[in-house]
């Protein structure tokens, strides 16, 4: 059990610190770009997605993730931008399930969808990108 935690557990206490602050900008951007910029959701999803995706690049390998890197930092970045990809795509889906057929209105379908990929994106990046 002692293996099972600290394999897939390690590092999950920063992770929530490092994603509770990609959350944090990407809801943020994600009110920017829909609310005061009129951008459609999905689009606007989309864009609050990019950047919130490197501020977590960002926290986490300050936070969590420190010493793990075995690759260039361009690779490192485009690595997480391609894993982050699925995560997007999980994140439009579920919007426009929450939104379009179950009518939540759209910050609280953000939000929703920033916790059901939460999961997701610290696995991809524990197991794949940062793996010892």
């Amino acid at each position: 059990m002692k293996q099972f935690l600290d394999k897939y557990m390690g590092g999950l206490f920063g992770y929530l610190i490092v994603g509770g602050l990609a959350t944090i900008v990407e809801w943020a951007g994600f009110w920017l770009f829909s609310e005061k910029m009129g951008i459609a959701y999905l689009l606007a999803t989309t864009f609050a997605f990019a950047v919130s995706t490197f501020a977590n690049w960002l926290f986490g390998r300050l936070l969590v993730f420190r010493g793990t890197q075995s690759q260039s930092l361009l690779r490192e970045i485009l690595s997480v931008y391609l894993a982050s990809v699925v995560g997007l795509l999980l994140n439009l889906l579920i919007m426009f399930v929450l939104v379009q057929l179950l009518a939540v209105g759209k910050m609280p379908a953000k939000m929703i969808a920033t916790v059901l990929v939460f999961a997701y994106n610290y696995l991809i990046r524990k197991l794949v990108i940062y793996k010892k």
